[in-house]
């Protein structure tokens, strides 16, 4: 199934009530405001797990199976995920990316509390859409959640988990053949797309930067009214005491990591004739663009392909 997402958020700000764009990926209508589904916590056990600090602009990836808590509430279910951001630089996106990894992925749901871990906004799994394979990007649930911190918050918490009743679905993936073929304007080969069971473990990349449009109101905001907006905590309480850029490709042939997952049969055929057909009209680019995706991919037959191809033995 396919995972989809819908967001319609409204911030109030100086007394004026502004709306928010809204962004429509789904028939599910997600209100983040609405925190009535999400588990209720104590505090004191909220106190007790270890929240990782995220800085402005970094991107902290995660193995949720090293780094992940043990937390018994409602429906949660295996090891949970907590981070904590500053709420005292303005405005912020939170981007939240569940990797795919031989075909499991952990289907995430977010509880936003603020600095006295209040419960402010919940987005749950069917808010973190998924995405398709790129040129520097895998299968992935993604989403990002829009948070405007309200005057006097110093620090706002994420809290991420996964449900017993997320075990039991699954994300329809697409073939990373088809996803390139789809990029590059080529035909896009009649192979099944693989599907991605959700488990209790996986790999999360949490980034945090700072927005001028964002919509989800933590905390209070004096002369505000109206539902639209979360009004949590006090204003008055005391304040708490990047990836790197890839490299260029040169013009030779360099041996890519391989993914340690093997590549789909019906995958690894279409790239290996893909090479030869463009050995075969002499495009040695294209060939070697598709030799290098093939094996980021995970295929072990493509260099072998590449070669004879250019030699005129393919």
């Amino acid at each position: 199934m396919k995972m989809k997402k819908s967001l319609v958020a409204l911030c109030l700000s100086a007394g004026l009530l502004a709306a928010a764009p809204a962004v429509s990926l789904a028939a599910v209508n997600i209100v983040p405001q609405d925190i009535s589904a999400a588990p209720s916590i104590p505090t004191s056990t909220l106190q007790q797990l270890h929240w990782t600090p995220v800085s402005p602009s970094q991107t902290l990836s995660s193995d949720i199976s090293a780094a992940g808590q043990t937390l018994n509430a409602g429906d949660i279910t295996g090891p949970v995920m907590a981070y904590s951001v500053p709420a005292n630089i303005g405005e912020l996106n939170i981007t939240l990316t569940s990797k795919v990894n031989n075909e499991s992925v952990y289907a995430p749901n977010v509880l936003v509390l603020d600095q006295n871990f209040t419960p402010a906004a919940f987005f749950p799994s069917s808010f973190f859409a998924y995405q398709e394979p790129g040129v520097m990007s895998d299968n992935r649930l993604e989403g990002t959640m829009k948070l405007t911190p309200a005057l006097g918050q110093q620090k706002l918490y994420l809290l991420v988990f996964t449900t017993q009743k997320d075990l039991q679905k699954t994300t329809q993936m697409v073939d990373p053949a088809k996803a390139y073929a789809k990029g590059n304007g080529n035909a896009v080969p009649d192979i099944p797309d693989p599907i991605a069971r959700h488990g209790v473990t996986g790999s999360l990349a949490l980034k945090a930067s700072t927005s001028s449009s964002s919509s989800i109101l933590v905390g209070p905001l004096f002369g505000s009214s109206g539902p639209a907006s979360v009004t949590v905590g006090n204003t008055a309480a005391p304040a708490y005491s990047a990836q790197p850029a890839p490299a260029a490709a040169t013009a030779a042939a360099p041996a890519p990591v391989v993914k340690s997952e093997p590549m789909l049969n019906d995958t690894e055929s279409y790239f290996n004739q893909a090479i030869k057909q463009a050995a075969a009209k002499g495009d040695i680019d294209k060939a070697l663009k598709l030799l290098n995706e093939a094996e980021r991919l995970g295929s072990k037959t493509a260099r072998a392909t590449f070669i004879s191809s250019v030699k005129g033995k393919g």
